[in-house]
């Protein structure tokens, strides 16, 4: 069996449709998707028909939850929050039952769990960052301990793609475009994101996993982002640091939140001041 995954879309119409181009090309038996096609992008409802259409496997994303009312926006930023509330107000009936009917977790034919953030804990594993081995750790004693014997869990929500394997109690990262995948180990698999990119490369991303032949293939598929961005901004909700390298953006948002930080403490200050 080969699958695609992939995940985060974030309402972005173009970078899907090139994605699922992309995907026709690789003749796989199943999509999945790791959850939060909307939010940031400004094409939830078209997304989520793609994906329908497209027959994919879909879990929940916290920007999923969060457009539904599952859960608030309190740990999301400024940009995301303010793109969740201009989805609300356009979540007709059916795509919100949509969204609010996927899965926090999904098993694959005993093969593969599929989640958004972690496969640890059970309560709020959509809004968990597997971005360190603590964490990691944590999912890989979740997964050696499911009861379906996968051996597979697939993750996004980092926006990062990577491959993390579990083998004599060590957590190894694994490079390259062609992986092949050991019999007696556990792997965490990250496809990247199809709609936000996060690490200065612009183009979408997925995986294909191949169960016959135990490999992964990561795939980037170049697409117009200006399109995206373009409707993005005509509708009040990109930030205007888009266009800045992921470097330049992560240090300006480091010294934003410092900024926030020193203002609301000389505030309290101020306040206790008789």
């Amino acid at each position: 069996m080969r699958i695609a995954i992939l995940s985060d879309i974030h309402a972005n119409e173009e970078a899907l449709r090139a994605t699922l181009l992309a995907i026709e090309a690789e003749a796989v038996d199943r999509i999945l998707c790791l959850g939060d096609i909307v939010g940031y992008n400004t094409n939830p409802a078209e997304c989520a028909a793609l994906l329908r259409r497209a027959g994919a496997l879909c879990v929940a994303g916290n920007h999923d939850r969060a457009a539904t009312g599952q859960i608030g926006t309190e740990g999301f930023g400024l940009t995301a929050a303010r793109a969740i509330a201009w989805t609300r107000r356009r979540l007709d009936g059916d795509l919100r039952d949509f969204l609010a009917g996927l899965p926090l977790k999904l098993g694959i034919d005993g093969r593969i769990v599929a989640v958004h953030g972690a496969l640890h804990p059970d309560l709020g594993c959509e809004l968990v960052r597997l971005d360190n081995d603590e964490r990691r750790l944590l999912s890989f004693e979740a997964l050696a301990a499911h009861p379906s014997g996968a051996r597979i869990c697939a993750y996004g929500h980092t926006h990062r793609a990577e491959l993390h394997e579990y083998r004599d109690g060590q957590i190894r990262r694994l490079s390259g475009d062609e992986i092949a995948l050991r019999h007696d180990a556990y792997y965490l698999l990250n496809p990247g994101t199809v709609g936000e990119p996060r690490i200065g490369d612009p183009r979408a991303s997925f995986v294909v996993l191949d169960l016959a032949d135990h490999r992964v293939s990561f795939r980037r598929v170049a697409y117009d982002r200006s399109v995206a961005v373009g409707k993005t901004r005509k509708a009040g909700l990109a930030p205007p640091l888009i266009f800045l390298p992921e470097p330049v953006r992560a240090a300006l948002k480091r010294s934003l939140r410092a900024f926030r930080l020193h203002g609301a403490a000389r505030e309290a200050l101020r306040r206790l001041r008789p």
